[in-house]
């Protein structure tokens, strides 16, 4: 009856984390694809100033390299060799002859920007392998007297010597966006969440006020949900104490029915009219029970289960054993876990002669296990029995108690108070009940 509704509203839920995972995505990978065309953009700006970086330097070394060779040619070895740039003096030059492309060229026109006295000098420049597999500019200018002044710029390949704190405070500024997007992400999407968890309990049969907050389309949606519960409520609530009303009105003409049956001659006719009466009677009050289990309310008590227990099946008179700790508290809704205990022992009883009720932790909930040694059921009807009036007549003959209603009772109960409900077959045989102490939200 209800299995429609909480598949829907698990699916919203799991759409709406959907979403937000979505969003998320979204927001990570356009700030990966800001860090990328980023980190592009200042090693294109950083190749450039790693060019005018060597060409200002060089320059500077062959303009004051001239004018030292000019005052002491012995000189301008000692004085100009820096930890990045390697000088010295030849007959020969390192570079034979000019060589094209790598950026040499542009190298070059940047050098005699730098110092437009060099233009009319000769200038060879090449790219060599250095040290560490980098690469060096190395070059070659002639100075008066057929000497070379031959130099070596190293590391020419280097990256990132200008755009490293720029491309660190980029990284930095976009982890910081997208944290700040998720965070703006979660607090956006909590309203619609709230929606979907309480969509999960309406579809469990609870009552969950929705607080209209967040957006405007948000706030409508609550108050819409809010109204959708309050009508589904009330129509409920109208229908059950509806046939509940009709349910005990039919008791007074099935005991006058019982009535009259004493005063027929007839001894079959009386056992079949008064045998017929008890039957309607017992679907009437299993009928009126499912139909209380439908708009029942409870507050959280502190529930003692042993004791609990041990009170219920004093009241069926059935030989069932009990087993468990000596004591188990639990804050739970006393009324709604009794009501949907009682039908289920009952089913069990009826089936098996044998039955096992057993209590048991795990973690913070508890677990109350039903077992008996009875035919048990197929596992493809596991769900159907749920439904209510629903009887696997293979399994469990027309002759035997009960009108469908005890398990759906029992189910609809739990559902609505937050607990769970789940069968199992022993491997011995029989069927096993797990019902989970409904517990605060």
């Amino acid at each position: 009856m209800t299995e429609l509704p909480v598949r829907r509203a698990i699916r919203a839920t799991l759409g709406s984390r959907r979403l937000v995972a979505y969003a998320a995505l979204l927001l990570v990978v356009i700030g990966t694809v800001q860090v990328a065309a980023s980190l592009l953009f200042y090693r294109a700006i950083d190749r450039q100033t790693l060019h005018d970086d060597h060409a200002r330097r060089v320059a500077e070394l062959l303009v004051v390299s001239e004018r030292v060779h000019a005052i002491s040619p012995d000189l301008v070895a000692a004085t100009m060799t820096t930890r990045h740039l390697e000088v010295g003096l030849a007959r020969a030059p390192t570079v034979p002859q000019p060589v094209h492309g790598d950026g040499l060229d542009e190298i070059v026109g940047q050098i005699r920007g730098w110092e437009p006295g060099l233009a009319g000098r000769e200038l060879l420049l090449a790219v060599e392998k250095g040290a560490g597999g980098r690469l060096d500019l190395v070059g070659s200018m002639l100075l008066p007297g057929d000497t070379w002044l031959n130099f070596r710029s190293r590391d020419i390949s280097s990256g990132w010597p200008v755009a490293l704190r720029a491309t660190i405070l980029t990284l930095l500024m976009t982890l910081l966006c997208i944290g700040a997007g998720l965070i703006g992400l979660r607090m956006l999407t909590r309203p619609l969440r709230r929606l979907s968890d309480a969509a999960v309990a309406i579809g469990q049969g609870r009552i969950v006020p929705v607080r209209e907050s967040g957006p405007a389309d948000l706030r409508n949606l609550a108050r819409s949900m809010n109204d959708m519960q309050a009508r589904i409520s009330g129509l409920v609530d109208d229908q059950a104490r509806s046939f509940e009303a009709i349910s005990h009105d039919l008791r007074t003409p099935l005991a006058r029915l019982k009535v009259a049956a004493g005063f027929v001659d007839d001894s079959d006719i009386a056992r079949l009219v008064g045998s017929s009466a008890d039957e309607m009677e017992a679907m009437l009050m299993s009928l009126q029970q499912y139909l209380r289990a439908q708009h029942v309310e409870a507050e959280l008590e502190t529930v003692e289960l042993m004791g609990a227990l041990r009170a219920l099946l004093a009241g069926l008179e059935a030989p069932v054993a009990l087993h468990g700790p000596e004591r188990a508290e639990v804050e739970t809704y006393r009324e709604p876990l009794l009501l949907a205990l009682r039908p289920l022992i009952e089913n069990a009883v009826c089936h098996g002669r044998h039955v096992h009720v057993t209590v048991r932790s795990e973690g913070e909930d508890w677990l109350i296990r039903i077992a008996d040694d009875g035919p048990g059921i197929d596992e493809a009807w596991f769900t159907r029995i749920l439904d209510p009036f629903f009887r696997i007549d293979d399994a469990r003959p027309r002759d035997t108690a009960g009108f469908g209603l005890g398990i759906p009772t029992a189910h609809s109960l739990l559902q609505r108070f937050d607990g769970t409900l789940a069968f199992a077959n022993a491997p011995e045989g029989g069927l096993v009940v797990t019902v989970g102490v409904p517990r605060a939200a």
